[in-house]
């Protein structure tokens, strides 16, 4: 617990007095300050001028990271079939149909993202309550509710990235982990922000981003300038 005091306040004095950096310097002292004796996710986390409680103001998207989160996702999809065999051959690592409802419905939920053939919608739908609150219902527009199973699998496993603002008009999302070069951090910051300014919704007005932070799982976080955490 000692050694643990000493990381947090340490990192603490290197973050004081810093904020609006770029998205160099801020990537620079999260990376640096990751002292866990695990391999820390480095987070983002943006608040944005919606109310999402209206509908013209819901913002959500999904990004290709170029260099990936570095995370083992685990995908579920709901298939019959040959499209059962494809979500297979592809890597899903859950494939079935009402079988794979009734296990959800008991509450076991052992997978990060979840897809469905559109023939599949009407048993997927009865989960609504479960997956929802989760972020893991199927949707067609961020590609999970498609034909395409295989393609959807590989870029679930490839880093792709969904986001989805919450009630406090927050996004949040893991953009890689502490372990990976600065460089492909910051290619990864920059492509979420992209990905995050191109879903403006119509209903936004005034300033639509208006805090950026990003922090590791086990540290303080710091603010990166809205005006340079775009791609460039």
């Amino acid at each position: 617990m000692a050694n643990l005091g000493k990381r947090t306040t340490a990192a603490r004095e290197a973050f004081a007095g810093k904020s609006n950096l770029t998205v160099e310097e801020a990537v620079a002292l999260v990376k640096g300050n990751a002292k866990a004796k695990f391999d820390e996710t480095v987070e983002i986390a943006v608040v944005l001028g919606v109310d999402p409680r209206h509908a013209d103001q819901m913002v959500r998207g999904v990004v290709g990271l170029p260099n990936g989160t570095g995370k083992n996702v685990r995908v579920a999809v709901f298939a019959r079939g040959p499209k059962a065999e494809e979500a297979q051959a592809a890597g899903a690592d859950i494939v079935g149909a009402e079988d794979l409802m009734e296990v959800v419905q008991g509450g076991t939920i052992d997978f990060d993202r979840c897809i469905a053939t559109p023939d599949m919608m009407p048993v997927v739908g009865r989960l609504g309550k479960v997956l929802g609150p989760r972020n893991l219902m199927p949707n067609p527009k961020v590609g999970t509710v498609t034909m395409d199973v295989a393609q959807a699998v590989q870029n679930a496993k490839g880093g792709e990235v969904q986001f989805k603002v919450e009630k406090a008009g927050v996004v949040h999302a893991g953009v890689g982990k502490a372990s990976f070069d600065e460089g492909k951090l910051v290619e990864n910051v920059r492509a979420f922000m992209d990905a995050v300014l191109k879903a403006r919704p119509a209903g936004a007005k005034g300033a639509y981003v208006q805090k950026i932070a990003l922090s590791s799982t086990m540290g303080p976080g710091v603010t990166i300038s809205v005006d340079n955490a775009a791609a460039q």
